[in-house]
């Protein structure tokens, strides 16, 4: 297969998401909220997914897909026998009337560039997974689309005669499909459309002009910034995994999972990106969101919430073809109801820059400090409690050295956090739990290996234990660390720098893809112990795993180089990220750049 087999870009406002591949098809599109049924997933099924199509005819070579610079507005150009045309898709996104305006609207401007070439345009919405198919009403201008629950409504300045009956013509000007799901429209097509489009364009862009970036492969550390703001739901903070379901993590492995939720295991790695491009809004947005989730929560954190912080997330199967015939095709995610104990520590490693940042302090007060208290006191009641693990294990529960890693680290920023307001009992109790996570961590520790393995009393090698050292519960100076990164990656490197999560059997058999955050926490351990230029070249050689537009998904098959898992996903472009600051701060550059 196409070792990119994701050939398609993604645009968005914080709002909703649509994916356009490289033949201008949109092939993911949900609304009104990432986790809602979508309107357009041929992703998932040919036939039963709706279709939002630009197809022109007698195509010249391969089409030309590109983000204008510095934007998330995606440009696909195709050269025909009879001209060439471009189609620009954007989500508008800008400011007005001293708010942000980001409405649920994917607009569509199909420019001709020169020639007269011939297209066809579709235009077929489903709703409820594909087991709705709307009725279309025509109006003077547009289509309107009923049954879906709100207005859905396409307003197009192109025949609308051609659109409905799926007839081919001629392009003889630019013309404009705009898709709005709620209140429509109202108002000029043409200059509304262009006025969306420029005021979107200066909005990326100064959005990027006030990024902090390394000299070190900024373009990838922009293109994964923007990627990564795509995937905040604005109106509430939430950050989600991806904007896909069901997507595998390889061929027929049956780990098709719903990732259009919020994972508070990815708050630490997440914030720290936010804090490293000195994004601060988004972070401020982010810690409302884990703050109103973490205060409502009566019992055990869950791993996972909806974008509402939502806790019930069923997980169901729907009767659809799956990506290249992938059953089970999995809607909701049953891991809600795991448990998973490192989630305490990462949301206190999290917080700390906002309660002891001067920048922040209008965010993390004293006031706040509750919530501190209760974190810490979940993590002393499951110091000794199994759990599911980072990998959210199903049928295993163990004493895993990661979430001990999480206890110590988020006990050891309570403790900080409790210095800067003053609060000794606190601070006391912190530091007593953080030297009790650190027992349990020796306790992971194989003598005779030099290597921390997954959990206490398991032989197998774990990725995530690389956190030891770029957390720096190893001092990445001493030999300790150095022993185990060897032994790591010993058994769990494979080619280019690419990294697997664990290789022993797990509840799905063993795993056959390396996942790719696990290779960027690879690059910042071997940055961190020193080792700088086979860092930088494990780097440079991760990117050829993006697709054409930078953007990376969850997982790449060692021996194929195919992308697979949900995509884009957040977790590999904050991995790239954070792992590209790591690198930029100790390396002198003009040696390796």
């Amino acid at each position: 297969m196409d070792r990119h087999s994701y050939n398609m870009g993604v645009v968005g406002n914080c709002a909703f998401m649509a994916y356009t591949d490289v033949h201008a098809h949109v092939r993911w599109m949900c609304m009104p909220r990432f986790d809602s049924s979508f309107l357009f997933g041929s992703l998932l099924d040919k036939h039963k997914g709706g279709e939002f199509s630009v197809t022109p005819e007698n195509q010249l070579g391969e089409s030309r897909q590109y983000y204008l610079e510095n934007t998330n507005i995606l440009c696909t150009e195709f050269d025909t026998n009879q001209g060439s045309l471009r189609v620009i898709d954007f989500a508008p996104r800008f400011y007005q009337n001293d708010r942000i305006y980001r409405p649920l609207m994917l607009i569509r401007k199909v420019e001709l560039l020169s020639g007269a070439p011939m297209l066809k345009i579709c235009c077929s919405p489903v709703g409820d997974y594909g087991r709705v198919k709307p009725e279309r009403m025509q109006g003077s201008n547009h289509i309107r689309f009923e049954g879906l629950g709100e207005p859905v409504r396409l307003t197009t300045n192109l025949p609308l005669s051609y659109i409905t009956e799926d007839k081919s013509f001629i392009l003889t000007e630019t013309g404009y499909l705009l898709f709005t799901y709620g209140i429509p429209l109202e108002g000029p097509l043409e200059s509304t459309c262009e006025d969306f489009l420029t005021k979107t364009t200066q909005y990326w862009r100064r959005w990027v002009k006030g990024m902090v970036v390394p000299a070190f492969y900024q373009e990838f550390v922009i293109r994964s910034a923007l990627a990564l703001k795509m995937h905040q739901y604005e109106d509430t903070g939430g950050i989600i995994a991806s904007g896909t379901m069901a997507l595998p993590e390889y061929h027929m492995s049956t780990r098709n999972w719903d990732y259009r939720y919020c994972w508070m295991r990815d708050a630490y790695y997440t914030l720290n990106a936010f804090n490293s491009i000195g994004h601060f809004d988004e972070l401020e947005h982010y810690f409302r969101y884990i703050q109103n989730v973490m205060m409502h929560e009566q019992g055990n954190a869950q791993p996972l919430y909806t974008i509402l912080g939502d806790k019930r997330i069923v997980e169901l199967e729907l009767d659809l073809e799956g990506y290249m015939g992938n059953k089970p095709v999995r809607v909701g995610n049953d891991a809600y109801t795991h448990i998973q104990n490192d989630v305490y520590g990462q949301v206190l490693t999290s917080l700390l820059p906002l309660y002891v940042d001067k920048r922040l302090n209008s965010v993390g007060t004293e006031k706040h400090l509750g919530l501190v208290r209760w974190l810490l006191s979940k993590i002393e009641m499951t110091m000794e409690m199994p759990d599911a693990g980072i990998w959210e294990f199903r049928e295993r529960a163990q004493l895993h050295c990661y979430t001990f890693l999480f206890h110590w680290a988020g006990s050891n920023a309570a403790a900080k956090i409790a210095g800067f307001f003053g609060d000794e009992s606190l601070k006391t109790k912190a530091l007593l739990l953080a030297t009790r996570a650190s027992e349990q961590i020796e306790a992971c520790y194989d003598n005779q290996r030099k290597v921390y393995t997954q959990a206490v009393g398991v032989p197998y090698l774990d990725a995530a234990c690389l956190l030891l050292i770029t957390m720096r519960y190893l001092d990445p100076a001493t030999q300790r660390a150095k022993d185990h990164l060897s032994a790591l990656e010993k058994e769990l490197l494979a080619e280019s720098g690419l990294f697997y999560r664990y290789i022993h059997t797990d509840d799905f058999g063993k795993p056959e893809s390396t996942f790719l955050v696990c290779a960027f926490w690879y690059i910042e351990a071997l940055a961190a112990v020193g080792r700088l230029p086979e860092a930088a070249t494990c780097f440079e050689n991760l990117m050829k795993y993006s697709n054409h537009l930078g953007l990376f998904s969850e997982d790449v098959h060692a021996e194929t180089g195919s992308q697979w898992g949900n995509f884009p996903q957040t977790y590999s472009h904050v991995g790239l990220m954070n792992a590209a600051f790591r690198i930029d701060k100790k390396l002198d550059l003009p040696n390796f750049l």
